[in-house]
């Protein structure tokens, strides 16, 4: 088999496992550790290189990178990354003077559909080239959903006003209080290039008996919530069903008991393993005492006297058939009571106000416009598309990601390059060696459990819907969760010439994730042949060049190495190495010509 290419940065960027789950890849051993040096400002402004939002995402983000962080291998419980982000966000002193600044205008202009993240960072990668970026924004406000969707007892206005002013005050025209009603009308205006970041604003409908009858007590989930944050609605009736169990749900029926409710369900189809909504939003839904109710499938709206009285619910028992598929059985029926009935089962994409006749291409089957999944370009050369608006609801760290790599196009489009090239990602690989056995991070490994994050007292946060629950790490717990960070990043690198196969790398390893053995013609095999087995086989596992004496090879399991440094630390010839990897992620304006 042929020997690792290390000089690939995607290599070295699956080891460190947070980052490369991470959808905008951002380095998160990176601002953990300016954290632990309380360098808050470099922490944040390290963090924004990637993720522009780090105190709204430090709140609410879905946190791909948790599952994916080495410390869930090692115990039960990850680095708490997310809420590390809000720490240096916290923490931060002014840092405005360092932000990116507005270019000089180089003649281009590009409208913006949509004031959310996706748009939002589009506007932040090309301000800096000199474009002249407009956004329209229906509201009177930026954010989008971030802003009407997601209550301020998560998300704070002020949050989301400092970093939303970050991008704007770099020179956008903001538009608010525009609805766009034509792309054709808008094309007509001749700006170079359009981006579509509306988001996902319609949501589904449960169109079972009684619906229609029950109208004034039956609610969509995310109008709902936009009402309750304009103020249309102050009140709720005390009985509330919320149908449902994704994150909206979770929000609805936290909001819900912010506003009169006292007795709120939420009623779920299935068992808890199978529900959408993140882990952390059903312990704080329940912790305000929300009942959460499984196996029940709606049936009917259920109204006396016209006013809705209750909803029925058929009790599901769930197995699995021949083939594997999971299947209900209905095992009887029950009437639950309720004032009001909020749905909060899926969103959809509305465009009434693209003209099917412009060169943009629809699927007929889901109604999307159809949209390359690299350079977020549609069938209409020049029109653009990102967040939920590009392919259904996603989180917001996706809406950053996708608001990037949208900026590459445009820029490539404005600039007469074709959108299909794409700068390539680089990365730096630095040794860590400060002394025979010191290195520039802390290698030991602490037992520290995970830091729980504090809460408002529970009688208090229902006095206003803008008190935060969350109340954010202290600085002395922020010191004990950065210190459970693995440093991913800190790589070991091997220069197999150097190596003399005295083994002690291989003894000294506390995982037995190295391995000294002949090399073979199939990974499979090869897999099964090291001190301990690699079985986790999404990630590859290193080859070393031929070694100088015996002509076997160097493998190593990426998957359980610690990177604790003892191998660096035993190697008498320095063949292993700690290293500072660096990914260089690639943005508009970094052409490859």
């Amino acid at each position: 088999m042929a020997s690792t290419d290390v000089r690939n940065p995607q290599y070295y960027h699956r080891v460190v496992d947070c980052q490369w789950a991470c959808p905008a890849h951002t380095n998160v051993p990176g601002y953990l550790r300016l954290i632990a040096q309380g360098r808050y400002d470099d922490s944040y402004l390290l963090n924004r290189e990637s993720n522009i939002f780090p105190g709204i995402l430090g709140r609410v983000c879905d946190r791909p990178c948790e599952p994916a962080c080495r410390r869930g291998r090692v115990e039960e419980k990850p680095v708490a990354i997310c809420r590390m982000k809000r720490v240096a966000a916290d923490n931060r002193g002014d840092i405005t003077d360092r932000l990116p600044k507005g270019g000089a205008k180089n003649g281009k202009r590009v409208a913006l559909v949509g004031a959310g993240p996706a748009s939002l960072a589009v506007a932040n990668d090309l301000l800096p080239l000199g474009y002249d970026v407009t956004i329209f924004e229906k509201n009177a406000t930026p954010g989008g959903l971030m802003r009407i969707n997601i209550p301020s007892f998560r998300l704070p206005a002020q949050v989301l006003d400092e970093e939303c002013d970050y991008v704007i005050r770099m020179g956008a025209t903001m538009r608010y209080g525009t609805t766009v009603d034509s792309l054709k009308g808008l094309l007509a205006e001749g700006y170079d290039a359009v981006f579509v970041g509306t988001g996902a604003p319609k949501g589904k409908e449960l169109d079972l008996p009684g619906r229609w009858d029950a109208k004034e007590n039956v609610h969509i989930g995310i109008e709902w919530l936009a009402n309750v944050h304009f103020g249309h609605v102050e009140r709720i009736g005390q009985r509330v069903l919320i149908i449902g169990v994704g994150n909206t749900a979770m929000d609805c029926c936290r909001t819900a008991k912010r506003v009169g409710a006292t007795d709120v369900k939420v009623m779920a189809r299935r068992g808890r393993k199978h529900f959408k909504a993140s882990p952390w939003e059903l312990e704080d839904a329940e912790e305000e005492q929300v009942a959460i109710v499984e196996n029940h499938a709606p049936k009917r709206f259920v109204l006396e006297q016209g006013k809705l009285v209750g909803m029925e619910f058929e009790q599901l028992a769930w197995s699995t058939d021949a083939t594997g598929k999971q299947v209900s059985t209905v095992t009887g029926t029950v009437v639950v009571p309720c004032d009001d009935v909020i749905l909060a089962i899926g969103q959809d994409n509305a465009f009434p106000w693209i003209e099917r006749d412009i060169g943009l291409e629809f699927d007929p089957k889901w109604d999307m416009p159809i949209v390359d999944k690299e350079t977020h370009q549609s069938t209409r050369p020049g029109v653009f598309f990102g967040g939920d608006a590009a392919w259904g609801p996603e989180n917001i760290i996706w809406a950053v990601a996708h608001g990037h790599a949208a900026a590459i196009s445009i820029h490539h489009h404005c600039q007469g390059i074709p959108v299909t090239e794409r700068p390539p990602v680089g990365m730096t690989l630095v040794s860590a060696k400060m002394g025979m056995q010191s290195w520039a991070y802390d290698n030991d490994y602490d037992t520290t459990k995970r830091a729980k994050m504090p809460h408002e007292d529970l009688a208090k946060r229902f006095t206003d819907l803008n008190v935060e629950v969350e109340l954010g790490y202290t600085p002395a717990q922020a010191a004990l969760e950065v210190a459970r960070c693995l440093n991913c990043d800190i790589q070991t690198h091997f220069d197999a010439p150097l190596c003399i196969e005295c083994d002690a790398c291989v003894d000294v390893c506390p995982t037995s994730c190295l391995t000294i053995t002949t090399n073979g013609d199939s990974e499979t095999s090869l897999r099964t042949r090291l001190s301990a087995p690699a079985l986790n086989t999404k990630q590859a596992i290193f080859l070393s060049d031929a070694l100088p004496q015996t002509k076997r090879i160097m493998v190593k399991d990426e998957d359980v190495c610690l990177h604790c440094g003892l191998c660096a630390e035993r190697c008498p010839t320095a063949a292993w190495d700690m290293r500072t990897f660096d990914l260089k992620q690639a943005y508009a304006g970094m052409v490859t010509r």
